[in-house]
């Protein structure tokens, strides 16, 4: 299966980038083929312009800038996201992707006035993420990362798609243990993804 991964964290070093490596690493050796998209080493720009925003639905102009993340997006078959959590939200440059590559066209069509979801190539997706706040904390504010992948995300790609959200909770009080259990578990979704 090609698996897209889109990775969003600025340091090599990071445990995020740790977890990043153990799901490429992991499909890899699964038998999948991977197209690694990390965000920061590739340069993406997530600043969507103002002519962007003029030639949006505009299906022949939309994707010029974008076009490259537009044909990766629209090659894979799966979808694995990894990042952290901040500020209850993805770090800006994931959200500059979804603002420039998922367009009209892309991962939905206008018909009539409505909104129709079309990344249907996408037929298993995956968050990997982690939240420096408590679980409780996360839902007190309505989880708003979480609600963007099972819902939002989820209803982009192919109706009743395998879908898994894995989350470690409470970075700022986690332990060599917590980190260890978190990516054994990543491991373990990703062998059997």
């Amino acid at each position: 299966m090609r698996v897209l991964v889109v990775f969003a964290h600025p340091v090599e070093t990071s445990y995020q980038a740790a977890l990043h490596k153990t799901v490429v690493e992991t499909l890899e050796k699964a038998g999948h083929d991977v197209d690694d998209c990390d965000l920061y080493a590739e340069g993406f720009n997530p600043v969507l312009s103002r002519q962007e925003r003029l030639d949006y639905h505009d299906l022949e102009k939309n994707r010029a800038n974008v076009d490259p993340y537009v044909k990766r997006l629209l090659a894979a078959e799966a979808l694995v996201l990894v990042h952290p959590v901040w500020n209850f939200g993805t770090p800006a440059i994931l959200k500059g992707f979804f603002d420039r590559v998922y367009l009209p066209g892309v991962s939905f069509a206008m018909v009539d006035g409505k909104v129709r979801p079309q990344l249907h190539n996408i037929t298993k997706f995956a968050a990997v993420v982690t939240y420096g706040g408590s679980r409780l904390r996360a839902l007190l504010v309505g989880d708003p990362p979480r609600k963007i992948a099972t819902r939002v995300l989820r209803a982009q790609i192919k109706p009743l798609a395998p879908l898994d959200y894995l989350a470690h909770y409470d970075m700022n009080r986690s332990t060599d243990a917590t980190r260890a259990a978190f990516l054994g578990r990543v491991q373990s979704a990703m062998e059997r993804f």
